[in-house]
């Protein structure tokens, strides 16, 4: 049954939700918690679908929150679902419009299961800090997916910042048949394990978590390195014995192989959104293991401070600084060269002005020299003429004296 409610409010809907229930012949309601998906226009179809089909397994009153972005005035309007999709759990998809969409939580608590656990969910975009958003903040339990993100890895760091207790990410669920295989080859009898290596497709959040979880649990190096998928496509554990490998190429069948046994083929396939969500639904308190993964994630992350993940390909923050790197280093390349041409042109004009002057120069020394010579043949002559005058007038001085003798006698 499904009953549409325009320009509404939370009591209406839930009066709404009683008689559903009583047209239905289920008076009773056999839920064990409220799922809250917060959605959009064009991902909230998939999500209410795959929560539907998790409610096969976690009867749950399902809350869908599309906010609508824009201004206008605040209106509710509201889709009630009781029953479908062969589930025994019940549905409400909630628009919000203007005001009311900034505050969701207020029309979302006088809905929830009354002393029944809390989950919301975030199928696409994600609060940077689920716990402290409004919607996170009424729940026990929440749920993001870093892989529905244009930039997993990036999205991953940012849970792995954010994280607080209760939080878990599909990503980190997906990747629990790998760990169980590892943990179950394990258990045989094995050499000592010097290092591991994850092989995924680009960007995969997974293969990261995956590497965080053998390095903190084994204290080994890990490496991953890009395939073409899909997903993870090969986990190896080097020993000195050989190597316990699992070999997933198809992303439905793996070749598991441990040495001195015979290999094997087991089931591995890709698991749908539904699945993923009805595991997580089957513990409501925090993840432990989760957490201690997120810190081992966190703590390879700022020892390789050149790589904030480990995945290659990922457009991260350090690759996000390179071209700004690369204009600073051609700049200073410009001007070094600029300067280096410039010194050389400094010298240049330099020498040219010396080699200019050096003419002038000799010009001036010569002139100088001639005009010392000048001098030098003026002061011989000046002597000479003073010095022949002298004789002249002592000659004479004689003569004068000698007639003057004469007379005299």
């Amino acid at each position: 049954m499904i009953i549409d409610l325009s320009d509404t409010n939370a009591s209406a809907i839930a009066s709404a939700l009683v008689r559903a229930r009583r047209s239905a012949g289920s008076p009773a309601m056999g839920m064990v918690l409220t799922l809250i998906i917060v959605a959009d226009e064009h991902s909230h179809y998939d999500a209410i679908r795959a929560a539907m089909q998790a409610a096969k397994e976690h009867p749950s009153r399902i809350i869908g929150v599309i906010p609508q972005a824009g201004r206008g005035p605040a209106r509710l309007d509201a889709e009630v679902r009781v029953g479908g999709e062969g589930g025994p759990g019940e549905s409400l998809l909630l628009r919000l419009y203007g005001e009311l969409s900034h505050h969701p939580e207020s029309v979302v608590t006088p809905l929830l299961l009354p002393e029944s656990p809390v989950v919301t969910w975030w199928p696409g975009k994600a609060p940077s800090a689920p716990s402290a958003d409004p919607l996170g903040a009424l729940a026990q339990r929440r749920i993001t997916d870093c892989s529905a993100a244009r930039y997993p890895l990036a999205e991953l760091q940012q849970r792995c910042q954010t994280y607080a207790p209760g939080d878990t990410d599909l990503a980190w669920t997906r990747i629990t048949p790998w760990r169980a295989l590892l943990a179950a080859a394990l258990d045989q009898p094995h050499g000592m394990i010097s290092g591991a290596t994850i092989e995924a497709e680009r960007a995969n959040a997974s293969a990261d978590l995956l590497g965080a979880w053998l390095s903190w649990r084994l204290r080994i190096p890990v490496t991953v390195k890009q395939s073409a998928g899909p997903g993870i496509t090969a986990a190896r554990l080097h020993t000195e014995d050989g190597d316990i490998a699992i070999d997933r190429t198809d992303g439905r069948v793996a070749r598991y192989s441990i040495p001195f046994q015979p290999e094997r083929t087991v089931a591995l396939k890709r698991r749908e959104t539904s699945e993923l969500l009805a595991e997580e639904l089957r513990r409501l308190d925090p993840d432990e293991i989760y957490a201690r993964t997120v810190q081992e994630l966190l703590r390879t992350a700022s020892e390789t401070a050149d790589q904030v993940l480990l995945s290659p390909g990922e457009p991260s923050a350090e690759k996000a600084e390179r071209p700004a790197r690369k204009r600073a280093a051609k700049k200073q390349a410009a001007s070094d060269v600029g300067a280096e041409h410039g010194g050389r042109r400094t010298a240049a004009k330099t020498a040219k002005k010396a080699t200019a002057k050096a003419p002038a120069a000799k010009g001036a020394a010569k002139k100088a020299a001639k005009k010392s010579a000048a001098k030098k043949t003026t002061a011989k002559k000046a002597t000479g003429r003073t010095s022949t005058t002298r004789a002249g007038g002592g000659a004479k001085r004689a003569a004068s004296t000698g007639r003057r003798g004469r007379e005299e006698s």
